[in-house]
């Protein structure tokens, strides 16, 4: 009987696919709320006596590199991992929904309620180009800032804890092909962003697109509950299915893990070429608008449009690109690819050619391919080199690191872009050349990683479904 069960559900195509719908979901509301304010940098920077906000750009770039602040200064993504692995999924599930709702709840009530006036002097050391000199923030900005960090610990939890989910119903499965749709409804969520935002903040307040953003979240966390059932069925129908957690001695999680995890060259290729790979992509996205509007002379109120295409191309390339994965494999390959095309983008954006919109277009589709291609090879790697009992915590160690950048990298990008005007208006040679540096050192971990690959066998040129 236990084993009809077990087909019925780890085994069932039916199961695993609604169990993977369900988490998508939760996690493409969390995509929306991470990205929702990017398309409206501009009025944000208006001043409050014309309908905005009145934030500076180094402002901003605090702002949106206060996403990763108490991941990565106080170690909870890291702690995120072992909670993980020694608490289980659905513990950490609920644990990391929670937090979004609430770290979003007080990001709009900094937005929506907080004066627009009054400042506070902080030091940043060697951050966003401070170097340790005090810097007059806005207490709004402060307290929109905290809120984001809060919701940024329960949205990269959720991350790696969703990664696990999928390793646990689709090993031995279409494990690519479940990420890349798993990252391309994520991708919806942050291409909702860029087509809502705008037409919400004009037509109600700055506000209103994190209103709908925390709806969203509870209802991700209703999703998530529906999801903590089918966890315990599968638990009790098939125990293999959660083995790193009800296993022997020998296959449960201890700290002493930690060690073996650092100390595997491909674990740390991965790593790396992960920061910078989404150090090239992310930071440009809250950035993206600006471009447009300077430098291609996009109308504002459309130009939140064009960054949307590239996740919204992704919807469609990652599960494509996923399937190319576990049909025939190359994942090492995939990833050179998509990281030399990364590079070549940010290039051709840094030239002064073509500054037409048709060009701008043509750009960020071609990041949207490498926004798929690497992705849906470098998360299915993982499991081929990290062990299920480490998976928890590896993941959360690469999510740390990728916070590292997603922290500071935006608040180097905003002085930078400030202090790279003529006349003014921004330019853009130096911001793109620096994004494109971090696409050429994603190629090379990608070829390391490739050569180490060939050494060790670890299978990221070979198939995931076996025959």
């Amino acid at each position: 009987m236990t084993e009809i069960i077990r087909e019925r559900l780890s085994d069932s195509f039916k199961a695993r696919w609604a169990a993977l719908i369900i988490v998508s979901i939760t996690m493409m509301m969390g995509y929306f709320l991470t990205d929702v304010m990017a398309p409206l940098e501009t009025m944000l920077e208006t001043p409050a006596s014309e309908g905005g906000l009145g934030w500076p750009s180094s402002d901003y770039g605090v702002f949106s590199g206060s996403y990763g602040f108490i991941n990565v200064f106080l170690g909870m993504l890291f702690f995120g991992g072992i909670i993980l692995d020694k608490m289980g999924i659905r513990f950490t599930g609920n644990l990391s929904c929670i937090l979004m709702v609430v770290g979003a709840a007080i990001k709009f009530y900094a937005i929506e309620y907080m004066s627009t006036e009054g400042t506070t002097l902080i030091n940043i050391p060697l951050i966003g180009g401070y170097t340790g000199l005090d810097h007059a923030i806005k207490n709004q900005v402060l307290i929109a800032s905290l809120g984001f960090a809060i919701f940024g610990v329960g949205a990269e939890i959720a991350g790696i804890t969703i990664s696990k989910v999928m390793t646990k119903w689709f090993t031995g499965h279409e494990l690519a092909l479940a990420m890349g749709i798993q990252v391309a409804l994520a991708r919806l969520g942050t291409a909702m962003t860029f087509w809502v935002s705008v037409p919400l903040a004009e037509k109600f307040h700055l506000s209103a697109p994190l209103l709908l953003g925390l709806v969203l979240l509870v209802i991700g966390l209703l999703l998530w509950l529906v999801y903590d059932v089918m966890d315990v069925k599968l638990d009790k129908s098939d125990p293999q299915a959660n083995s790193f957690v009800e296993a022997g001695e020998d296959e449960k999680f201890h700290l002493s893990d930690l060690g073996l995890i650092f100390k595997n060259p491909g674990f740390w290729l991965i790593t790396f070429m992960c920061l910078c790979f989404y150090g090239g992509i992310f930071p440009f996205l809250k950035f993206a608008t600006k471009v447009m509007i300077y430098k291609y002379h996009v109308d504002p109120y459309y130009a939140g449009w064009i960054p949307s295409v590239m996740p919204f191309g992704t919807i469609i390339l990652t599960p494509i690109f996923g399937s190319i994965y576990d049909k025939v494999g190359k994942g090492a390959t995939l990833m050179i690819i998509g990281s030399l095309i990364l590079t070549g983008v940010h290039v051709c954006f840094a030239l002064p050619i073509v500054e037409q919109t048709w060009f701008a277009v043509s750009l960020v589709i071609l990041l949207g391919v490498a926004f798929s291609l690497v992705p849906s090879a470098m998360w299915p790697s993982v499991p081929k080199i990290i062990p299920m009992k480490q998976l928890g915590s590896a993941y959360a160690i690469i999510f740390y690191i990728q916070n590292i950048g997603l922290t500071l990298i935006p608040m180097l990008m905003g002085t930078i872009i400030e202090n790279n005007t003529y006349n003014g208006v921004p330019t853009f040679v130096v911001p793109m050349m620096t994004f494109a540096g971090f696409g050429v050192a994603a190629v090379l971990f990608g070829i390391l990683l490739k050569v180490l690959d060939a050494r060790n066998n670890y299978g990221l040129e070979q198939a995931n479904i076996k025959d």
